[in-house]
């Protein structure tokens, strides 16, 4: 069944606000997926497409990468995986009369929502210098277009790589292959701008970038902390392991500054339970913190800790500490010299509340803490997460059931891409085993980030913009200035499944790639072809599509890369520098890409059996599976950290960029936030009440806001992001909370994470300016 693509945007002037949700999930949960995903791809495609999701004979959810149990639900999905797996499932068709009839410029005037909802990209298009619209072109043109760009650089720097999450095991080590056989460890990726504050953290600490707990600790640990995150929209799956873990006895705590309904209660659609008798209560405490204030949180907790082992003793997990850690001491001496009243300042809770949350981890016998963004996209996120790390050694919570650190990441495979070696930052190790694998010399010096690679395409020293997914100039910071260093870049290539702003902001030249999406039926010359993917927890599986692709000559992301390492390569083999591989065979058979990854990526040894027949395979993880760490002593690290927090100036707000309940990152399925109370229209700032009557303003007042951001000369800068609905909301004094992409303008290019340069989206200084009419 095919359906008509929207011919308009919608109208955001009637954009309704009612009150905030308090549960998650339900039957209207439900409902909403099957509307979309009936729009999206007919009756009968989203039976066989949904009940495929997440099974073991099924393809992996597009969605986020929150794990599955062993067993499975007939309906392993939740309501966001239902739209993203619709979204890439639609019947819908770009093809190239589409882009006959759409200039680029009238492109780039329709909004996130409108160019997603137009369909699947069909066939490679080119966009001329001086061109307005794009132009069909043979595979083999494009292909050899990309192959020509990149042999023609002066310099392999001037490439610039991006990588998305939903990259697959096999394209990620081909692409990054690919990459490093030019010359170059240019490889930004999503991760630097969402879990690389976390990374940076616990390699330093632990020695490892990866959480350490797994599913059944989920559902075994005494206490959850749930901080700066919301699952119930961004992780909707996570809810479940959530309510088993209360039906076990666990207590929750969630820490945010918005009363998110995720973490509230949830009614689980597959159980009576859930749609008959109210669901189950999730969070036992809600701790309302302003924004930038959870270090303080954390450190607040461990100053109680060594108060109370200081007057009774008990509290410490002194074996753990003397057996397997350093620098106790350092730390132990700095949270005693920690200020109390500071504590508040910066959480804006008081002593008491601080010290009775306290006394709650103090009594749990095993805690993980889980994040997301809201605490890695601060200037002062990755001393956050140290105190995380430190408050957990603090109790021995590393390396036994139901404790640890569980980062919950976004994309589906954003671990299992960087695990595969998209990184800017390579380490020794994987580089001298690529060397070996493939008989070259890798490049060592260290390439550039996501921030970087935008300073360095608006400074003109990148040539080439290549794109494996996503869409860059929609996630990135500083919207203007990246717009305009996409611009500067001679050519930019972008390998996707659907349309998105990134084919509307080009450079001098650009090319599409379509390629195939996760529920497509992938047949090479060996046959059908399975990928496979990492979780948020080190688990790897595989993954099968089984639609017929949008287009029959389609090609997946492993066989662009291998023709493109072909075309590349093939002729230089007597170069020391080129990767030596057998590449149709590789585009032909990605078994082959496996027992290449088995020979360089630690963990995978017997690749191929052990995902045969849709089995699971965890990753070796030191912290996790005997409290080793590959740190330079062998030991997990405590650290002393100074405490740091946002200053607001008078008269601002402290600004957090967040995801609407419609959303997945920069993929935007409708104008509604349910769980929210809006509809129809995406340009709202939520406000406390009396910040609101303190500036003047009113409550559905339309205003402009303007971020300030004091650069390194001392010169302060503004950004300006137009019309915006003033909406009440409970959020702390102070604080503030709008959509991205529609706010990225205001995040400047320079604000960033110390140490992980992720852009600090959860701490923008902004002025409410009343709109001139």
């Amino acid at each position: 069944m095919a359906t008509k693509p929207p011919a308009h945007d919608i109208d955001e002037s009637d954009v309704t606000v009612g009150s905030r949700k308090k549960v998650a999930v339900g039957v209207p949960a439900v409902l909403h997926a099957l509307k979309i995903s009936v729009d999206q791809m007919g009756v009968t495609r989203s039976a066989q497409t949904l009940l495929r999701v997440n099974q073991k004979d099924g393809f992996d959810c597009p969605g986020c990468a929150w794990p599955e149990e062993d067993k499975r639900h007939i309906a392993e999905f939740c309501e966001n995986g239902a739209k993203a797996v619709a979204e890439e499932a639609t019947v819908r068709r770009v093809d190239a009369a589409f882009f006959a009839q759409h200039s680029v410029s009238e492109l780039n005037e329709h909004d996130d929502w409108w160019l997603g909802q137009q369909g699947r990209l069909t066939e490679p298009m080119m966009l001329d210098e001086g061109a307005t619209h794009y132009r069909p072109i043979s595979w083999d043109d494009a292909l050899q277009t990309v192959a020509d760009a990149l042999r023609a650089l002066d310099d392999p720097n001037e490439a610039i790589f991006y990588t998305s999450g939903r990259t697959s095991n096999e394209a990620a080590f081909l692409y990054q292959l690919l990459v490093r056989g030019t010359g170059t460890n240019n490889l930004p990726d999503c991760s630097n701008m969402c879990h690389e504050s976390s990374g940076s953290a616990l390699v330093e600490t632990i020695g490892i970038g990866k959480g350490t707990v797994s599913l059944e600790d989920i559902h075994r640990a005494d206490l959850l902390i749930v901080a700066g995150q919301n699952p119930g929209t961004n992780h909707p799956r996570m809810l479940s392991a959530l309510e088993k873990a209360k039906q076990n006895g666990a207590t929750i705590i969630a820490v945010n500054p918005l009363p998110e309904a995720g973490l509230m209660r949830f009614e689980n659609p597959q159980t009576p339970r859930g749609v008959l008798l109210g669901g189950t209560k999730l969070a036992d405490e809600f701790v309302q913190i302003r924004l930038g204030g959870d270090q303080a949180l954390f450190q607040a907790i461990a100053k109680h800790l060594f108060e109370v082992e200081g007057e009774r003793g008990g509290v410490l997990d002194r074996s753990f500490i003397e057996r397997h850690t350093s620098g106790f001491d350092d730390f132990e001496r700095a949270m005693n010299d920690a200020s109390w009243s500071e504590f508040e300042t910066a959480t804006g809770i008081d002593e008491t509340e601080l010290r009775r949350i306290a006394e709650i981890v103090r009594g749990s016998t095993s805690t993980i803490v889980c994040w997301a963004m809201g605490l890695t996209q601060h200037k002062h996120s990755v001393p956050t997460l140290r105190d995380v790390v430190n408050l957990l050694l603090m109790q021995g919570n590393l390396g036994r059931t139901g404790a640890g650190l569980c980062p919950v990441r976004g994309h589906s495979n954003v671990q299992g891409d960087r695990t595969m070696g998209i990184y800017e930052k390579p380490h020794e190790g994987f580089l001298a085993s690529l060397d070996e694998e493939f008989d070259f010399y890798a490049p060592r010096e260290h390439g550039y980030d996501t921030v970087e690679a935008i300073r360095a395409m608006r400074d003109g020293k990148a040539r080439v913009f290549m794109a494996m997914g996503g869409n860059f100039v929609s996630a990135t910071p500083d919207t203007l200035v990246t717009e305009a260093a996409m611009r500067s870049v001679d050519l930019t290539v972008q390998v996707s499944t659907k349309l998105n702003r990134s084919h509307a902001v080009t450079g001098k030249r650009a090319l599409i790639i379509p390629t195939l999406g996760r529920t497509d039926r992938d047949v090479r010359g060996t046959g059908e072809q399975r990928v496979t993917v990492e979780d948020s927890m080190s688990a790897v599986h595989g993954s099968r599509g089984r639609l017929r692709p949008p287009a029959d000559d389609l090609l997946s992301e492993p066989a662009i890369l291998a023709r493109i390492c072909n075309l590349v390569f093939g002729d230089r083999a007597d170069s020391p520098n080129v990767p030596r591989a057998d590449w149709r065979r590789l585009e032909n058979d990605y078994t082959l890409i496996r027992d290449h990854i088995s020979r360089v990526v630690p963990g995978f040894a017997d690749y191929e059996a052990r995902i045969a027949k849709g089995r699971t395979f965890v990753l070796p993880n030191g912290p996790r599976d005997d409290r080793t760490f590959a740190t330079p002593d062998g030991l997990a690290h405590f650290t002393a950290n100074a405490l740091e927090y946002p200053v607001i100036p008078e008269g601002r707000v402290l600004l957090q960029t967040l995801r609407s309940h419609d959303q997945y990152n920069t993929t935007i399925y409708g104008k509604d936030d349910r769980y929210r109370g809006v509809h129809g229209g995406r340009r709202v700032v939520f406000v406390n009440r009396d910040d609101i009557a303190e500036q003047g303003l009113s409550d559905g007042e339309i205003v402009d806001l303007v971020s300030e951001w004091t650069a390194h000369d001392g010169t302060v800068e503004e950004r300006r992001a137009e019309a915006f609905r003033v909406i009440a909301y409970d959020t702390p004094r102070g604080n503030a909370a709008a959509y991205y992409p529609e706010t990225n303008v205001l995040v400047p290019l320079d604000s960033v994470a110390d140490t992980s340069g992720t852009p600090t989206s959860k701490s923008v200084i902004v002025r409410i300016e009343r709109r001139e009419v």
